[in-house]
């Protein structure tokens, strides 16, 4: 192909130097394996070969002129993205040569480019270089584009390479890192808080305990919730996704803890147990003989609310919870001993069969918590979800807990429950929980007075709601209208759905560095008839206009839309491709001869309008959550306003009779 452009615009020179690139968007070399990409009408230019351009930059970066070794850099800094160039850069030794100039934004850029499509291992990198990387960050003062590069060169050095993160972890002191989250650039802080989870992440697990406990003497939760959360500046989905990870790997400490099984034979840990009965019971002497003590120890471990009232040791031998309950239950009474008394009394006292076991409930609460806090997993790639109140709190689990327990007590009385109905409340109290925490409380407080108004009376009406909403519509002649409808509303969500596709949306593409922002934008044409897409350098506020946007798939060539592990960018074996989070997000237009436009959503909602959208085009049923929800809303709204005229009248189930013929027809007018 190459040649044929030479010949035709008679280039005397070898066509070997020479290479086609697209002329606009990233502007990638045309590759043998990348030709069959080109869409028509895409315009390319002749250019000088990658070979031939490293070899160039190469020497012009070891000339002696500053300004021709800046402008080369520079323009180091734009190809290095490029596969093809990377490699041969890389080949000529390109990577040791910048090591002897990093001392500007271009050559880091360059640098973390290079490394970043995989060609050379991390392992290569000396000493002396991480120490120079090290040093900006850990400089008061210096520009903010090199402490960008150096904090982003560093987070991959440590996730890309065990020797790594071991000679990271030595140069870098975590009191300079959080230093940078009290600055006003939210990038910076942004970087920041990476390079912590990268450090977290990737420490031993006997160090992790000790790295947080650094970190919590540095005041690293109130320096983040005063700096950031709670900042000038509105929360980006990066930060937001860089709090969300802290916030799991904070979390995934108890994980030790919580599959821990008791030892009923450790003296120690029986202990804590009798610290228990002690703060709870103090004042009560115990008597002096063995059998009278056991009989009283009996007594108040099943006032306790412990199953085994013999030996409560053994209620702590299931993970999880294991230990991580037992240590929720100290905490409660020594540092809520009020409460803790108030709560084992109250109900201790009862003899009505409505008494709340403290224990069971303490330990089966812990179970939950754990399981909506998913504490032991790793975090998602494709998740913001933090909580802004879990920083509000130097021991923000155990205040999370206590907060809880309160909850459940109180639940379990506005239920008058038995012990029979013991899973009933748990159930009650995970729906007050997780409607409570999809609010968003800004604080514990806060957390408190959402959970007031989710009393059990509220619950009760939430779900009388949700039941008669769906119970007012199965009647037969219900039915038969709701059918008649569903066309209709289906037919205007399809057309919502299309207008979204030709608003377009912005994707993020998922590399090894999420802060190196790139981004595509996807939109349909008007006419429904053409897919346009293209590279972004930055995320766009609103639609992106075509001219923009240079490749583009007709809607005709469409064969088939897969999702999930399906989808062709989901079958690479990575820790990210496997992420489940990923997993739900991802989507593929299949299209011809054997083509792929590879998606992964920025959220459950995109997802869902996306792939509703991309069916709708290829006339097939959209399937998503998100069109069952606005189905039923729809056809329920509508539904009611038709039946506004019967409020209050019971409509039968069946016509009623026809009458029989009358015996004449007399009573008719005559019109004569």
């Amino acid at each position: 192909m190459t040649q044929n452009v030479c010949d035709s615009f008679l280039v005397t020179l070898s066509s070997e130097q020479f290479a086609l690139r697209y002329a606009d968007g990233p502007q990638l070399y045309i590759t043998e394996q990348s030709r069959g990409e080109i869409k028509n009408g895409t315009i390319l230019r002749l250019a000088i070969s990658p070979a031939r351009a490293a070899r160039q930059l190469l020497e012009r970066i070891q000339s002696h002129g500053i300004d021709a070794r800046l402008e080369a850099l520079k323009e180091l800094a734009k190809l290095s993205a490029d596969p093809t160039f990377a490699t041969e850069f890389i080949n000529m030794e390109g990577i040791g040569t910048l090591f002897l100039f990093t001392r500007d934004t271009f050559t880091l850029t360059a640098f973390l480019e290079l490394m970043d499509h995989g060609i050379v291992s991390w392992d290569l990198i000396s000493l002396s270089f991480i120490k120079q990387i090290a040093g900006y960050v850990n400089q008061p003062m210096v520009d903010v584009s090199i402490l960008q590069r150096s904090l982003a060169i560093l987070e991959s050095m440590v996730l890309n390479s065990h020797s790594l993160y071991h000679r990271v972890a030595q140069e870098i002191t975590v009191g300079q890192l959080i230093g940078h989250l009290q600055v006003s650039n939210q990038e910076i802080q942004t970087y920041a808080i990476a390079l912590i989870n990268a450090l977290f992440l990737k420490a031993p697990e006997d160090r992790r305990q000790e790295m947080a406990s650094t970190l919590a003497q540095k005041h690293l939760r109130s320096i983040i919730l005063n700096h950031v959360i709670r900042g000038n500046r509105p929360i980006k989905a990066e930060m937001a996704h860089q709090l969300y990870v802290l916030q799991v790997l904070t979390f995934n400490l108890l994980e030790e803890r919580m599959m821990t099984k008791m030892d009923p034979n450790d003296q120690a840990q029986r202990d804590i147990i009798f610290e228990l009965r002690r703060i709870a019971f103090d004042g009560e002497n115990d008597p002096t003989g063995t059998e009278k003590r056991k009989a009283m120890y009996t007594k108040d471990y099943k006032m306790l609310g412990f199953t085994n009232h013999v030996n409560p040791a053994m209620d702590f031998t299931q993970t999880p919870p294991g230990m991580l309950a037992l240590d929720n239950m100290l905490y409660l009474a020594k540092v809520h001993q009020d409460t803790y008394i108030r709560i084992v009394l109250e109900n201790s006292s009862r003899e009505d069969k409505h008494e709340c076991p403290f224990g069971r409930c303490a330990i089966e609460l812990t179970r939950m918590l754990c399981e909506i806090l998913q504490v032991g997993e790793l975090p998602n790639e494709g998740c913001n979800d933090y909580h802004p109140m879990f920083f509000t709190h130097d021991r923000a689990w155990e205040e999370f807990f206590c907060v809880c327990i309160q909850l459940l007590n109180k639940t379990w009385k506005e239920m008058r429950a038995t012990a029979e109905d013991f899973n009933k409340v748990m159930q009650v109290v995970r729906e007050q929980i997780t409607r409570a925490l999809a609010m968003k409380p800004s604080s514990l407080d806060q957390l408190k007075n959402k959970l007031r108004g989710l009393n059990y009376s509220e619950i009760l009406r939430l779900r009388q709601s949700e039941r008669m909403s769906q119970d007012d519509f199965q009647s037969p002649p219900i039915i038969e209208l709701r059918e008649r409808i569903q066309p209709e509303i289906l037919e205007l969500i399809k057309q919502q759905r299309l207008n979204r596709l030709c608003e377009g949306s912005c994707f993020r593409k998922l590399g090894n560095r999420r802060r190196q922002e790139k981004f595509w934008f996807c939109r349909l044409s008007l006419n429904h008839k053409v897919l346009h897409y293209g590279d972004l350098d930055e995320s766009p506020q609103g639609e992106v206009p075509f001219e923009l946007l240079s490749d583009k798939i007709p809607v005709s060539d469409i064969k088939s839309v897969v999702t999930g592990k399906d989808c062709p960018h989901m079958k690479e074996k990575s820790a990210l491709k496997q992420n489940k989070e990923v997993l739900e997000l991802a989507f593929s237009v299949l299209y011809d001869p054997d083509e792929t436009l590879n998606f992964v959503a920025p959220n459950k909602y995109e997802y869902c309008i996306w792939t509703d959208g991309l069916c709708a085009l290829l006339g097939r049923e959209m399937g998503s959550d998100l069109t069952r929800s606005d189905l039923d809303t729809l056809i329920s709204m509508e539904m009611k306003l038709r039946l506004l005229d019967l409020e209050n009248i019971t409509i039968p189930e069946a016509p009623p009779p026809v009458p029989k013929e009358p015996s004449s027809y007399n009573f008719t007018y005559n019109y004569s």
